[in-house]
């Protein structure tokens, strides 16, 4: 038998450190080729670690969270033949051999300790703890496949069943008593993609001059030119929600505010125009805020931006996205659909100097010629980056993208 040790790969683009971001395996387990070992992070994505052997895992060369040198030992894995390891890898956590006679606790209240969530397991899958939690655990009727383990790999400990015990205790005095005090804390880290959102949006607010633009909009005739479209070539062409439009009105709006569909590189104090417009489409997923790019919106139909942001969107909610399909934007578009509230102030996706966000439609009576309506509103709230964009061109080109969806037959006239 030898030892195969698998490295952090070089993932491009200059990019020297990552971070772990999760383990997909533990000590003990067998892998096959190909099976994804773990998820690390880098400033633009999620990448997938695959295994290039089967064996089994001897060694976890991190822990989530840490962030790793390029080149670093990731994770070893004992093989058949001789492996690629010169000299053995130290061995982090391996399986306990035989029973160990551990003191069992007398349990402390620990006011500041975390709760950890219950975790749900395979109903076959054995979690990792020694011989004394295990029988903790019986004595105390917790099915140890529910309960998240604190050590090393993942192992259970006596402290987590306490854990797990409180947590229980305090759900059951709550369902009892509605009005009851609730004095739990809960620890939670900031790794991940977590992580990387927190750092861009701390340095967007940081280095960029904000200001937001807010305007309502009659979108009556737009969605009523929506729902007929969806009538006639839904079954077909696949369903239109109100972004494809939207991204349709930035594209026309920004043939005459270039100055808008840019990247600003402050430290070379240089501003990039581009004629391509690839609008990224901020979406959310398990893992937090991703923003895959349609790239040459101007280029494609209403339906063909339709079926490329679903597409998107479903990849980067499955964590399928590519480094290349969240990368590359020039302008933003942000939706919390149904959610939008009545106004936000969205903050830049740097380098852009601005992103549009759509906040929900509402029915609301309007003044019309003398006459009370009902007609359909939304408002855009839109942030730009004043170091970049004068207020005079941001309102013009929210009130262009304005007149477009108002008049939804102009957006489509050359």
């Amino acid at each position: 038998m030898g030892t195969h040790v698998i490295k952090m790969p070089d993932i491009g683009e200059g990019i020297a450190e990552v971070e772990l971001s999760v383990w997909h395996v533990k000590v003990g387990d067998m892998v096959v080729e190909d099976q994804v070992l773990a998820d690390v992070m880098t400033d633009k994505a999620m990448v997938d670690i695959p295994s290039p052997v089967h064996g089994k895992v001897i060694a976890l060369g991190g822990e989530p969270g840490e962030v790793m040198a390029v080149g670093s030992i990731l994770i070893s894995i004992e093989v058949e033949g001789a492996g690629n390891a010169k000299e053995a890898p130290v061995v982090k956590e391996a399986p306990t051999a035989a029973p160990v006679v551990e003191a069992k606790p007398v349990p402390t209240p620990v006011a500041s300790k975390p709760a950890p969530a219950p975790v749900s397991r395979e109903a076959d899958e054995r979690p990792l703890a020694s011989p004394a939690v295990r029988k903790h655990a019986l004595d105390a009727g917790i099915q140890l496949r529910l309960v998240q383990g604190t050590g090393p790999a993942g192992r259970i400990l006596h402290e987590d069943l306490d854990a797990y015990l409180q947590q229980g205790t305090a759900k059951a005095s709550t369902a009892a008593n509605p009005y009851a005090e609730r004095n739990t804390e809960e620890q939670i880290p900031v790794i991940g993609m977590r992580r990387k959102i927190a750092q861009r949006m701390q340095d967007a607010t940081r280095r960029a001059a904000h200001f937001s633009y807010v305007e309502e909009i009659d979108v009556t005739a737009l969605d009523e030119l929506r729902v007929h479209l969806n009538e006639k070539h839904g079954a077909t062409r696949g369903k239109l929600t109100l972004l494809p439009f939207i991204v349709r009105a930035m594209v026309v709006a920004l043939k005459d505010f270039p100055q808008i569909n840019a990247r600003y590189d402050d430290e070379a104090q240089v501003i990039t125009r581009l004629g391509a417009v690839h609008v990224g489409v901020a979406t959310q997923s398990d893992v937090g805020l991703m923003v895959p790019v349609v790239r040459h919106a101007e280029a494609r139909s209403l339906w063909g931006n339709a079926e490329e942001i679903a597409r998107l969107a479903t990849a980067a909610r499955n964590g399928k996205a590519s480094r290349d399909e969240l990368s590359g934007s020039t302008i933003t578009l942000t939706s919390l659909g149904a959610l939008g509230g009545i106004v936000s102030t969205p903050v830049l996706n740097l380098p852009e100097v601005a992103i549009v966000g759509v906040n929900r439609i509402v029915e609301r009576p309007m003044v019309i010629k003398g006459q009370i309506v009902v007609r359909k509103m939304m408002n855009l709230s839109s942030s730009f980056d004043h170091r970049v964009i004068d207020g005079m061109d941001a309102a013009q080109f929210i009130q262009a993208i304005r007149g477009l969806l108002e008049q939804p037959a102009s957006l489509f006239l050359e």
